[in-house]
């Protein structure tokens, strides 16, 4: 009969695809979810002051204008993606969960 080593056997107890580590499910994440949001807020703020900055030239010249666009285009856009999980998986829709947030 041959050896098997369980220590490094998958079991159904460590699928990690049905909720958290261990069977246990971990609550709302209030950091992620809170750095998400701030993420969507100054993202958004760039997107307008950029945009401002580089109509009206306010600021320098419009090179300014379209760096502040650039930066806040990259910070609206992994925030809006982790509020929307959070927003579905506050309201209960099929397949969003919070253990999809990953930790900071």
């Amino acid at each position: 009969m041959a050896y098997v080593d369980h220590a490094f056997s998958i079991t159904d107890e460590d699928d990690l695809v049905g909720g958290a580590a261990g069977g246990r499910t971990r609550g709302a994440p209030v950091k992620e979810i809170a750095f998400a949001a701030a993420l969507l807020a100054f993202g958004a703020l760039g997107v307008v002051a950029g945009l401002v900055m580089a109509s009206h030239r306010v600021g320098g010249d419009r090179s300014h204008g379209i760096f502040f666009t650039v930066l806040g285009v990259v910070m609206f856009i992994p925030g809006f993606y982790y509020t929307r999980i959070a927003y579905y998986a506050y309201k209960g829709y099929q397949g969003f969960s919070f253990a999809n947030i990953p930790p900071i």
